[in-house]
Order: structure tokens, then C-alpha cells, then sequence
């Protein structure tokens, strides 16, 4: 397991391009299923709105939780020294 990480971690970069593709194809994927002629929600109607949506709500939550993280649950070093 710790050589899997070494190697991703070696290249990040690769692995970032490799992710970026596949969200890519996902929304190219989408442009070609088909579309009910009543949509139940506005989002239906724009092509990869979804894809889209899920990666913008993915990345503030983890900017939500790591501010929550580092403002309240991170402690000094020295805290339980004390």
C-alpha cells in the first residue's frame, strides 16, 4: 500500500490530468444520453449540469472542512503539555 502511494504521490501531476480527463468524458458522456422532453428539475435541461454541480459541491466541502478543521479542532503542539 505505501508503495501505491509513493508512486501516486511521485506523480501528481499525471494523476491530476488522468482525473480531469475522466470528469471530462463524464461530461461528454452526458451530452449523449438522452433527455426526457419534461424536465423535472432546470438543472436536466444543461448539458453536464450534474457533473458539474457534484464537482463544485465536492471541492466547498472540502473547503468547509478543512476550515472547520484547522479554526476549531486543531490544537497546539504543546496543548496537552500544558
Amino acid at each position: 500500500m505505501r508503495n501505491i502511494i509513493v508512486y501516486m504521490y511521485e506523480r501528481k501531476a499525471l494523476f491530476r490530468w488522468f482525473f480531469f480527463g475522466i470528469l471530462g468524458a463524464v461530461v461528454l458522456y452526458d451530452i449523449t444520453v438522452h433527455r426526457p422532453e419534461e424536465a423535472h428539475f432546470a438543472g436536466d435541461k444543461i448539458y453536464g449540469f450534474w457533473s458539474i454541480w457534484g464537482l463544485v459541491i465536492c471541492l466547498a466541502m472540502i473547503i468547509f472542512w478543512k476550515w472547520l478543521a484547522h479554526g476549531f479542532l486543531e490544537r497546539d503542539e504543546d496543548y496537552y503539555d500544558n
